[in-house]
Parts: structure tokens; sequence; C-alpha cells
């Protein structure tokens, strides 16, 4: 190899916009415009090398069509592939929902920072999530429940329009088998054969009325969900430093480079996705 080729080599390994390849090995209809991506980084080196923790992000590219942002929902133990969720609203998500078994895609990841799993130890933890805003949460959920005997009690809200348009069945239905973990789903207004809670999700957990005490709560969904959550949370006396939400929608460039997710002196794609109220709450409005 002559030195110009192999200057060039060095150059595109560290360069922070070249993405992996990744090969689609499953695609999961959640709902009618949601799906769910199993990939597999090809290069096996990378694929066994590669780790990332609860609340971090990919980007992921389709080659001509362009790249998005998307948490990183599936186990952190899971080394056999990683899963991301995608909401069909735009050309790249609308590229990505068209994928089929055995494409390849791009991928930068992992990124941005992670939930502070290690400080909730010995605590209580309140996970409330809306539609597509499990995702973020779901590696958090699997990570407590593979580590189950360091936190107390575990409850999980998660709330939807309807029931079409909840994510993740397949892990209701496990969470709705184990006796350790507090599952609590609801949907907007009443439904035909739907015997569980029926409300907004503010309002179900106004209702449940969590104790803040030694409880760590972490809330994702759509932003006025989140809004009104993050209320509902104050009202009941939670600490600002013990309430959490992930902020991934707004990262683009995932390095710091582009602006777009500049806030004041913060950016969601280095100083997050992931933030506590207290950090929220000295940033410069609207932010979520």
């Amino acid at each position: 190899m002559d030195t110009k080729n192999k200057n060039n080599k060095i150059k595109d390994k560290d360069n922070p916009y070249l993405p992996s390849i990744a090969i689609v090995k499953e695609v999961i209809r959640e709902t009618p415009n949601i799906i769910s991506l199993k990939i597999e980084l090809e290069d096996q080196k990378e694929k066994k090398s590669f780790s990332f923790k609860p609340g971090q992000v990919g980007q992921i590219s389709v080659f001509g069509s362009g790249e998005s942002t998307f948490v990183i929902n599936s186990s952190p133990s899971d080394t056999d592939y990683l899963q991301f969720t995608v909401m069909k609203v735009g050309v790249n998500t609308t590229a990505i929902s068209n994928l089929s078994e055995g494409e390849r895609v791009g991928l930068r990841a992992p990124l941005g920072n992670s939930f502070p799993c290690q400080e909730w130890e010995g605590k209580n933890i309140l996970i409330i999530g809306g539609g597509i805003g499990l995702a973020p949460l779901r590696p958090l959920i699997f990570y407590i429940l593979e580590n189950r005997e360091k936190y107390k009690d575990l409850t999980v809200l998660y709330a939807a329009k309807t029931p079409q348009d909840l994510c993740y069945k397949y892990d209701l239905k496990d969470w709705e088998k184990l006796g350790d973990i507090n599952l609590v789903q609801t949907i907007d207004n009443p439904c035909p054969e739907w015997d569980k809670e029926v409300g907004l999700c503010p309002n179900v957990l106004e209702k449940m009325n969590p104790s803040p005490g030694d409880t760590a709560a972490i809330t994702c969904g759509p932003p006025i969900m989140i809004k009104y959550t993050l209320e509902v949370l104050k009202k009941l006396k939670f600490e600002r430093n013990m309430v959490y939400t992930t902020l991934e929608r707004r990262m683009k460039c995932g390095v710091g480079k582009c602006g777009r997710c500049n806030v004041g002196e913060k950016f969601v794609c280095m100083d997050g996705p992931v933030f506590s109220l207290e950090e929220l709450e000295s940033i410069p409005e609207p932010f979520i």
C-alpha cells in the first residue's frame, strides 16, 4: 500500500462520520407505522468488541436516503444483535421501514451518555413511557431485571392512544408474568376488550400516587406527555436530581458539530441525550 492510500485509510478510520456496515437480520412490525429493526455488525471483530449502556443511541443511515438518530433498545447483555425502533414519518424513516432482511445499513454507535444505573442501586425505580417512548426505557428495564437484586421495587407505567399503538407487546406479555415488576398499562379512551387502565399517562400517574422517597423516576414519550409527566412528578415531590428523561430526537450529527441540538450551553449529543430534571430546569425554554 502506498503512503497516500495508507494515510487515507487512517483518516477514514478516525472519521466520526464514517459508519460501520450492519446487516438487517429481522424486521418486526410493532404497530401500523412503527417497526423494530434487528441488525448485526458485518465486521465480526467489531461486533465482538461492541458494547453500549442503557440510554445510548446510534445513527442509522440508508445509503442514498439519509441518516437518523435512534436509541439502541435491545438488552445491553445481548451481543447477537442491536435493535432500533423506527416510526415512519419522513424520507429516511420511510426508507428504513421499507428495508428487508439481508439488506445493509450504516451505523454510527454508541453515541451519547447513558442512564446512571449504578447511582440508582438500592433504590425504587419508576419507569414511565408513552408510545414509541418506551424504546429508550426498554434496555433500562432489561438491565434492571438482569440485575434485580441491586434494586428495590420496579414499576413500569406504559401508555398509548389505543391497544394497537402499544409497542413491544411480546415484552409486555412477558413482564406481566413476572412477580417482581409492577406493570401498569393505559390507553387514552375506553376500548372494547380492554380491561386495564384508561386515561392519559400523567393522569394515571397522579392516580397511582407513587412515593418519591428513595425513588428514581425515568420518563420518555411524546414531548407533550413528557412535559405534563414532569409536572406531575414535581407535584408529587420527587427530587429534581432523581427524575430523568431522554431527548435523542434532537440529535443529528452526534458529535457536537452541526449545532442542531444546541440549546444554551448544552449539546444533546454531547451532554445527553439523558438529562435529569435538575439539569433541564437550568436550560432555556423550550428544550423538550
